[in-house]
């Protein structure tokens, strides 16, 4: 099947670096495409066709209607919706302008953060887990602050383990605030990227907007909030446990956290690997997967993300042959030089 449709407007935008986001179009849909004067010819299945000239027509209509592209923005959408058919570019692109994320427009660039979202609009307690650069803390913290700002939460309360070993803290100048932010700076950071620096000053000074490390939740019943949980990873179970049994009446939770970057000291089981075995199938609680295809930071990051994980896979089975050369001689293999 092969159909025409007409781009009068926003080529340039549409077709994206080095023809990068027509490609995507055509990878994901398992189309062809080829540009003659002002249209765009697809050709290809007829259920894939349709699929593309329904998507370029909804793009059509939302430059008609003055929506602008930033950088990179159209490839993060075309992704979603050459993977997930039942997502239209329309419902992607304006759910961002449905929610108020403060001076931001903030829509997900990925099925996974798609998910995550709906997973935190309909649960109590959601986990995202996954590689950095995934958008975990910062879209956290932007429904923290929707909800903040739609008052569908009185206070936000953000927390995170402050370092490996507590007693480091004393050896740093300056009080125990003064001690911990440093450890809590990337929850500042997307506070003060959606908000104005004087309007999340005055909320943390009437404590609407909390940042405090995971100790100090110990004891405490947080009602009426959104409580985020970042760098979950480095909690101990028992601390998991902890805070996770703060939840009060009216108040959400966010755990978050890379099981692949886990600072505890040797032999401390990290609480979110517990967690994730202890609580998963449990009726209101929701566990969102992200990978390397979620890094939405350089595109030099997913690659990193990548090798490493490829590296560690070989690693693993180089330990598995070793051992089994153990097994089967009875002795050590020899010392490389």
């Amino acid at each position: 099947m092969r159909v025409s449709v007409q781009i009068s407007r926003g080529i340039e935008s549409l077709f994206g670096t080095h023809d990068e986001n027509i490609r995507l179009l055509e990878t994901g849909l398992n189309v062809s495409t080829q540009l003659l004067n002002d249209c765009l010819e697809v050709e290809g299945a007829e259920a894939d066709v349709a699929r593309a000239e329904c998507i370029l027509e909804e793009y059509n209509a939302l430059v008609k209607e003055g929506q602008v592209f930033g950088n990179g923005d159209l490839n993060s959408y075309l992704r979603v919706v050459a993977e997930d058919r039942e997502v239209s570019l329309r419902s992607l692109v304006t759910s961002g302008r449905q929610r108020n994320f403060g001076k931001k427009i903030i829509v997900p660039k990925t099925i996974n953060q798609r998910r995550y979202l709906e997973a935190i609009e309909r649960n109590d307690l959601v986990f995202g887990i996954g590689p950095a650069g995934t958008g975990k803390t910062y879209l956290a913290v932007a429904m923290g602050i929707s909800a903040l700002l739609g008052k569908r939460v009185g206070r936000i309360i953000l927390t995170r383990p402050a370092v490996e070993a507590g007693e480091r803290l004393g050896f740093l100048p300056g009080t125990l605030q003064e001690k911990v932010d440093p450890y809590l700076r990337p929850l500042y950071d997307a506070l003060y990227d959606m908000l104005d620096m004087d309007k999340v000053e005055k909320l943390l000074e009437r404590s609407v907007i909390e940042v405090a490390p995971l100790a100090f939740m110990r004891g405490r019943t947080l009602n009426d909030s959104l409580i985020i949980v970042d760098e979950a990873q480095n909690s101990t179970p028992e601390q998991m446990k902890m805070v996770l049994t703060r939840q009060g009446a009216n108040s959400k939770m966010v755990v978050n956290g890379d099981v692949t970057q886990i600072d505890l000291p040797l032999g401390k089981r990290s609480g979110l690997l517990q967690a994730a075995e202890v609580l998963r199938g449990v009726e209101g609680i929701s566990f969102v997967n992200f990978d390397e295809r979620d890094v939405v930071r350089h595109t030099l990051v997913q690659r990193i993300v990548r090798a490493y994980e490829k590296y560690e896979a070989n690693g693993a089975s180089r330990q598995l042959s070793l051992r089994l050369q153990e097994g089967e001689d009875g002795s050590s293999p020899p010392e490389s030089a």
